[in-house]
């Protein structure tokens, strides 16, 4: 099978970027390292705010609520990044699915068939709170409210957990489940 898409999925601080980055490094063939803070970035600020309803809400307990506005911005471009798969692009998605199974299964439709190697970026709640306390970055507990949550629903081809392996070591495991 040719896989034209490797979707990481995680909670915020279990170490996806750090292995996507990797495993870019790892792999022959060019892959286009691509998700959701990708996504974010590419927005107007206001789409942060959330306090209309139509951005992207952050709660104080770590909870992240997408808006009208933002779901239909995430629905155009997952479905570009399929689209990108399609036109022959190699792509790794850094994603977070904040409904877990339900966003698997949207995406599922927006595949239609296209393969992809679906990954569990997985690591406990209490190494992704220490790695959020560290960066600094993040809203205080994002990264256990997401930690176990992100994953419910899921089906993987592969898991790895960032805790027991380096990001060289799980790239390797992810690229043999390309072969």
């Amino acid at each position: 099978m040719t896989y034209r898409l490797i979707i990481l999925n995680g909670g915020s601080s279990s170490g996806k970027s750090s292995l996507a980055r990797a495993l870019q490094e790892s792999l022959s063939d060019p892959w286009l390292l691509l998700g959701v803070d990708d996504l974010i970035d590419a927005g107007p600020s206001w789409l942060l705010d959330g306090g209309d309803g139509d951005g992207l809400a952050f709660g104080a307990d770590g909870s992240v609520q997408p808006g009208a506005g933002f779901a239909a911005l995430n629905r155009a471009w997952d479905a570009g990044l399929v689209t990108m798969a399609r036109e022959g692009a190699r792509v790794i998605v850094d994603e977070v699915f904040l409904h877990g199974g339900e966003s698997q299964r949207a995406w599922l439709k927006l595949l239609a068939g296209l393969p992809a190697l679906w990954v569990g970026v997985h690591c406990p709640v209490d190494v992704v709170a220490r790695r959020e306390a560290a960066r600094g970055d993040r809203i205080p507990g994002m990264a256990a409210k997401q930690a176990e949550t992100v994953h419910i629903g899921m089906n993987y081809d592969v898991v790895v957990d960032t805790s027991t392996l380096t990001p060289a070591d799980a790239a390797a495991r992810i690229a043999a489940a390309l072969t």
